[in-house]
């Protein structure tokens, strides 16, 4: 029997999307020419398919950076920010017969290694202001954050135990207790715990949506390593593996899709980490990152456009989000239809 109360999927019809945007206080300040430029790409292929909400601290320097845009699908609210990664402190939504219910979770910059204060009062205040609907769900006493967790909408829910057994997020309970608290917020069937697999120069203790993604249709798509000497070589192939031994709720195999390994992208000696696995879901499209990479970029545009038929398949370059360790579907949160104001 289908549960009437759902942790949607990304793919669920959607009302609008988030950006948190940067500017001169953020971590971006040294490459702010950089990154705008990344982030209007992704505001206009947003606004093509949907309503965008953006949180910032001056809503007016933001409409000076679009330029000539049509705004009249964006919403602005100011806030003070301490970064963009709008998919970890974003609300979570729940979809109930009657109303949505939006969950605010702590969000502590993965696991207390960056400041977060601001951030994590956008959730409450962006509903008290009145720009989000849906009843407010306290859950502050367990930190969570959106890049973590992987919902197909159908009671399944798949994340990485390196992110949510981490000793600086909920190291007071166990593996047990984290997935029966899951299973109960989130009216759950099952848990896939990922056990395998990481990203050189990842910040979130291998956030799944970096590594394995949820598509409709039972399949799965995942960063594949084929080059042995790759450092990633080894977790990968065993992130693989394990895949393979994922069953949904009717016990069947999924259908299991392999994105390339993104080529090495180094800053002063270190990796930075480009992956392909961080899309996002819009109505009828999906924007995915690329890395200046043209043989792999259009292999993962095949890829995808496999694992979304009907769908736009859409680059944007993201050469410059990984500056900063996270890619496009980091600074995104998407809300299901009848969330936006």
């Amino acid at each position: 029997m289908e549960n009437k109360i759902i942790l949607p999927a990304e793919w669920y019809p959607q009302s609008a999307v988030q950006l948190t945007w940067p500017h001169d206080e953020t971590d971006w300040a040294p490459i702010l020419d950089e990154v705008i430029p990344c982030f209007v790409s992704i505001a206009k292929e947003v606004i093509k398919h949907e309503k965008l909400l953006i949180v910032c601290p001056d809503e007016q320097e933001v409409r000076r950076q679009l330029g000539d845009v049509d705004d009249s699908r964006i919403i602005f609210r100011e806030m003070a920010t301490n970064d963009t990664w709008a998919r970890d402190h974003g609300a979570i939504t729940m979809m109930d017969v009657d109303a949505p219910s939006l969950l605010d979770f702590t969000f502590n910059g993965w696991g207390l290694k960056f400041a977060s204060d601001l951030d994590n009062q956008i959730t409450r205040r962006a509903i008290e202001n009145g720009v989000l609907k849906g009843r407010y769900v306290n859950r502050l006493g367990f930190v969570l954050e959106g890049g973590s967790i992987e919902s197909d909408g159908m009671g399944t829910l798949l994340t990485t135990s390196e992110c949510l057994l981490s000793p600086n997020r909920n190291g007071q309970m166990n593996k047990v207790e984290i997935e029966e608290y899951l299973k109960s917020v989130f009216h759950l069937q099952q848990v896939l715990w990922l056990d395998h697999g990481y990203l050189a120069g990842d910040d979130t203790d291998s956030h799944i949506d970096t590594l394995v993604r949820l598509c409709p249709a039972d399949t799965i798509v995942y960063v594949q390593c084929e080059d042995e000497k790759d450092e990633h070589y080894k977790s990968l192939h065993a992130m693989e593996e394990q895949l393979k031994t994922f069953r949904t709720l009717a016990g069947e195999s999924y259908r299991l899709l392999a994105l390339p390994m993104a080529d090495e992208v180094q800053e002063e000696g270190e990796r930075l980490p480009a992956t392909y696995a961080n899309f996002l879901i819009l109505n009828d499209a999906v924007l995915y990152p690329t890395y200046d990479q043209p043989e792999k970029d259009k292999r993962a545009e095949e890829v995808l456009q496999e694992a979304f038929p009907g769908y736009d398949i859409i680059g944007i370059d993201c050469r410059a989000l990984i500056r900063q360790h996270g890619s496009l579907h980091c600074v995104t949160m998407q809300y299901p239809t009848g969330i936006l104001k």
